[in-house]
This record gives C-alpha cells, sequence and structure tokens, in this order.
C-alpha cells in the first residue's frame, strides 16, 4: 500500500493562531513587531505549515499585517477597536441569555448553579486559573441553550479579541465576575429574559472595558 499524505491537523493551527492572539491583545507582541512562522513553530513545537496558517488566518483578522521583504508584523490593536468589538459581542451575548432565559430547563439551573458555586470557591481561593476555566463554562452552557448556533458562532468569533488569561488577573475582576453572575443566574432562574439580557450586556461590556483600559495603557507607555 502506497504512503498516504495525512492532512495537517487544523487544530494545530486554530492553537497556534489562539496563542498569538493571546501574545497580541496582551501586549507580549507590541505593534509592529515582526511574527515569523519558524519562530511560532519551534516555540510552539509544530511543524511551519499549521503555523504559516495561523498568521494567515490572524492577517485575515485584521491581528497582523504582512508588507513585502517584511513578512508578517503586528497590527495596532486600539482600546476602541476593543470596545468595539465587546459592543457587539454584548449585544449578541445579551440576545443568547435571553433565549436561555427563556428556554431555561431545572437540568440547565442545576449546572449553572454547580459551576457558580465552584466559581465563588475559586475567588475565594484565589485560584485564578479554575477562575477562568469555570468563567468560559459559565458562558459556554448559557450559549449553548439559547438553542441559537450561529449567534453563538459570532460570539466565538467576537471573542477573539479577548485573551484567554486576562481577566482574573486584572485587579477586582474576580469579585465583579462573582457578582455579574449572581444576579445572571437569578434572572435566567426566573425566567426574566430581558433582565437577563440586560444583565449579560452589561457585564461584557465592562469586560471590554477593562481589557481597552488595558490596552490604551499599553500603548500611551510605548509613546
Amino acid at each position: 500500500m502506497g504512503t498516504i499524505n495525512r492532512p495537517v491537523r487544523p487544530q494545530l493551527g486554530d492553537e497556534a493562531a489562539s496563542f498569538l492572539r493571546d501574545q497580541i491583545t496582551s501586549g507580549t507582541l507590541a505593534a509592529g513587531a515582526p511574527v515569523r512562522p519558524e519562530t511560532v513553530a519551534d516555540e510552539l513545537g509544530i511543524s511551519t505549515t499549521p503555523a504559516r496558517e495561523a498568521l494567515q488566518a490572524l492577517r485575515a483578522e485584521g491581528f497582523l499585517d504582512l508588507a513585502p521583504r517584511k513578512g508578517f508584523t503586528v497590527a495596532k490593536v486600539t482600546g476602541d477597536d476593543v470596545r468595539d468589538m465587546f459592543l457587539v459581542q454584548s449585544m449578541v451575548a445579551g440576545e443568547l441569555a435571553a433565549r436561555a432565559a427563556t428556554n431555561a430547563s431545572e437540568p440547565l439551573i442545576t449546572t449553572l448553579d454547580q459551576i457558580h458555586a465552584d466559581l465563588m470557591a475559586a475567588e475565594k481561593n484565589g485560584d485564578l486559573a479554575a477562575l477562568e476555566e469555570l468563567n468560559h463554562a459559565f458562558h459556554r452552557e448559557i450559549n449553548l441553550a439559547a438553542g441559537a448556533p450561529r449567534l453563538a458562532w459570532v460570539i466565538k468569533l467576537v471573542s477573539r479579541y479577548a485573551p484567554r488569561r486576562f481577566y482574573a488577573s486584572i485587579p477586582g475582576w474576580p469579585e465583579t465576575t462573582v457578582h455579574d453572575h449572581t444576579d445572571l443566574l437569578q434572572a435566567i432562574r426566573s425566567g426574566d429574559s430581558e433582565k437577563a439580557r440586560r444583565e449579560m450586556s452589561d457585564h461584557v461590556r465592562h469586560a471590554g472595558d477593562q481589557l481597552a483600559a488595558h490596552i490604551d495603557e499599553r500603548i500611551a507607555s510605548q509613546t
């Protein structure tokens, strides 16, 4: 039997793109910094093919620029860019939360209650890594409960402007997350779709303001 040419696993490119997004939005990679596929491949222990695919994807998303003889460089992302993306995210997330409240079932409430209890424990213990994971799990359950996969897909796209490991490191954010989720969970539990929409929208916009402020401070320090 001849040799089978197996395609590159698509998740390798996705993982590389996610890694670089975090590096860019957190400020580890500054605007104008060169990004080479060989360097990314070496750092992540992958081949250059998925690394190059990741760079092309990030160029399409506006995170990287590509110039002749210069290659890929980090594009400038401002606080206003982030606020705009989170504005869109807040609208879609609010709609998903409203639908989740309408569709709320006992299994959903039980799951959210457990995640929220674990989230509160993580905040109390200062376990920031667990807090991040539980925060994502909480939002994921709500998005799934909404029964709107296309809207959930939009959320996934716009949320790429937020580094995955960011919020828990902001002073006061762990407490704010617990507070916001408590009010949101109560709205979903009571089936109050409009309150759920409002609570989620405010929660997401607050997150965007936090990240945007961080980026504005970073840009100011570089000038």
